[in-house]
């Protein structure tokens, strides 16, 4: 850059600029302005310089030694505002007249040439070394280096003179500068034992050649100076701000591991395990977050998200979102209304932060996996015969933005699939498309097997996620078992349509009894289960309307009554009074059942379930 052009625009520089120019005008006004600028050299050939070697300036009156044009001793008298007198032998007759002054003083820089290099260097606060020749034998140490290490002998090699240099790791740079014949730095090399910090600089010199012939003395003159400047405070701040930054860190990541889920919930009919991997030490904590959350009636929720942003801050907000989340989940909602939800509350917890989010329902009775999704990558499944899918659209804006209704989408998942959801620190690598990341995924995905979290594993090494990653990545991995032999005994489905009028309500226990009987439960349970179909059989035909189902299906750890129809007002427990004939069908389940709640179904209409607990095998 042109300083001087650029300066110029500057209102200091024009000011300073003007304020020279007045004065200029004003010393040619008083005759002073005839004086040039100091330089190095003379202002005149014929004029003794007005600045002493001492470096004071020249007093108005000077008195030297002049040269006459006479003979004998010839007497001079300057001709300006001093006077000046010589005494000299002469060659002829007459007078002479001395330059010692002249009009104005004359200030004058001295030479570089005059400055003592000892006197300039021992003056230096940095510490100063001059080694020469191979061995690096030491020449010359300054005032400030002996005061710090002490003094050292001239012309011992540096390895045995000055050991600090070794301390340093400054040995083998010496060696570069003086084979490359070129200066180096090193930046911040700390003595051992927590002493001073340096910045050396190594720059090769030649030594003037003072004598000899010899090979041998030639290849002495190349030597190298090496100035150490103290940085220790430097470097300890350096140090305070660092530690600053990983307790920062580290406040942010025990605050996100705190607001992860300890231990995940596990369904009975999916596997699930899920990791999370904060950035590297260079980088800052992030807002991803995972949660599974069972719905009740075998259904689970699945959730991943990704705060935009960095540190307490974004975890903070990820907190709330997760909490918030599961609170909506309990509202049994389909996926895009609790996305639509999520979005509101996500302005108003902060305006300026906004936040990615995949929300799915997996429905083990439909092989279905329903989601909705807020400008988050999409979720990768793999079949039972190795291939990979990707799940279309819909897919929204991300959360905080508003104005947009999000809707739902279904990928199948069946036995024996595997479903990846994840953040965008596992397929994200700067100067690549986003979309060769996800591809790249995709190939690991369809070579991956083995259990949930052992995926996961070889997930994160596939795509090249370790310690040193720079940002923080979120993966949960869900499967499908396809169950066989005695486990697939512990798995039962039976369902009935329930047609007709009030005749469909004994049909619906006989039916119930001789499932449950079927599955070799216990008289007791059995006694329950008939109850509980009998009464949500009853309160669908006198507040539902058709179509009709009643379902049973067990697992390896409960059993599952659930009564769909087409009417979509959700029943609520109340308090019958002694006097009511109905009103007590939800209480008595309430009652009898481990957990009961309902839903409204996509295609219209609801369902009303309960659960029992099996005893423990």
């Amino acid at each position: 850059m042109n300083f001087t052009r650029w300066s110029a625009r500057f209102p200091g520089t024009q000011r300073r600029a003007a304020a020279r120019t007045e004065h200029a005008a004003a010393q040619a006004k008083r005759g002073e302005g005839a004086v040039p600028a100091a330089r190095g050299g003379r202002a005149d050939p014929g004029a003794e310089r007005s600045t002493p070697a001492d470096g004071h300036p020249a007093d108005s009156t000077v008195s030297g030694t002049g040269t006459g044009t006479g003979t004998g001793t010839g007497t001079g008298t300057g001709t300006g505002t001093g006077t000046g007198s010589g005494t000299g032998p002469g060659t002829g007759p007459g007078t002479g007249t001395a330059p010692a002054q002249r009009t104005g003083v004359l200030t004058a820089v001295p030479s570089l040439d005059e400055l003592s290099v000892r006197a300039v260097l021992g003056r230096l606060p940095a510490l100063v070394a001059l080694v020469h020749g191979p061995e690096h034998r030491v020449a010359y140490v300054n005032d400030a280096y002996t005061a710090g290490f002490g003094a050292r002998t001239p012309g011992a090699p540096a390895h045995e003179a000055l050991p600090e240099l070794g301390e340093l790791g400054l040995l083998p740079l010496l060696d570069q500068v003086q084979r490359s014949g070129r200066p180096r730095t090193a930046k911040n090399r700390t003595a051992p034992g927590g002493g001073s910090s340096y910045t050396v600089t190594c720059t090769p010199v030649e030594f003037p050649t003072t004598g000899g012939t010899a090979p041998e003395a030639e290849a002495h003159h190349a030597g190298v100076l090496i100035h150490l400047a103290d940085v220790t405070d430097h470097a300890e701040a350096v140090e305070r701000l660092r530690a600053s930054e990983r307790r920062q860190r580290e406040a942010a990541v025990t605050l996100q591991r705190s607001l992860l889920p300890q231990e995940l919930e596990q369904p009975d009919d999916l596997r699930i395990a899920a990791t999370y991997q904060p950035g590297g030490t260079e980088a800052a904590v992030g807002g991803d977050w995972y949660d599974v959350i069972t719905l009740g009636a075998g259904r689970t929720a699945l959730v991943i998200g990704d705060v935009m942003g960095r540190g307490v801050r974004a975890a903070a907000v990820m907190g709330q979102l997760r909490t918030a989340v599961r609170a909506y989940a309990r509202l049994d909602l389909p996926p895009h209304e609790v996305l639509q939800l999520l979005d509101g509350l996500a302005a108003e917890i902060d305006a300026s932060q906004i936040a990615t989010c995949v929300y799915a329902v997996h429905d083990p009775n439909e092989g279905l996996l329903a989601y909705a999704s807020a400008g988050h990558l999409p979720i990768l499944v793999r079949d039972e015969h190795g291939t990979v899918r990707r799940a279309a659209d819909p897919t929204g804006p991300p959360l905080g933005t508003g104005g947009w209704l999000h809707t739902s989408g279904t990928i199948a998942l069946g036995p024996g699939s595997t479903a990846v959801l994840y953040t965008d620190g596992l397929v994200e690598r700067r100067g690549e498309d986003i979309d060769e990341g996800v591809a790249a995924l995709e190939r690991a995905l369809a070579g991956a097997q083995g259990t949930p979290s052992v995926i996961c594993d070889r997930l994160m090494r596939a795509l090249g996620v370790d310690a040193d990653h720079d940002d923080d990545v979120a993966v949960m991995v869900l499967q499908q078992p396809a169950r066989s032999g005695a486990d697939a005994e512990l798995f039962h489905n039976a369902a009935l349509e329930l047609l007709g009028g009030i005749e469909a309500a004994p049909r619906a226990r006989a039916f119930a009894q001789g499932v449950l009987a079927s599955w070799r439960f216990p008289v007791e349970l059995c006694d329950l289960g008939v109850l509980a179909a009998s009464e949500l059989v009853a309160n669908s035909l006198q507040h539902g309307t058709p179509p009709m189902r009643l379902r049973l299906r067990r697992t390896d750890r409960r059993l599952i009554i659930e009564v769909t129809d087409g009417d979509d007002h959700l029943p609520r427990r109340r308090r019958a009074e002694p006097a009511d004939e109905t009103g007590r069908g939800i209480s008595i389940v309430a009652t009898i059942a481990s957990s009961w709640g309902s839903r409204r179904t996509p295609g219209g209409g609801k369902a009303v379930w309960c659960e029992f607990a099996l005893p423990d095998r």
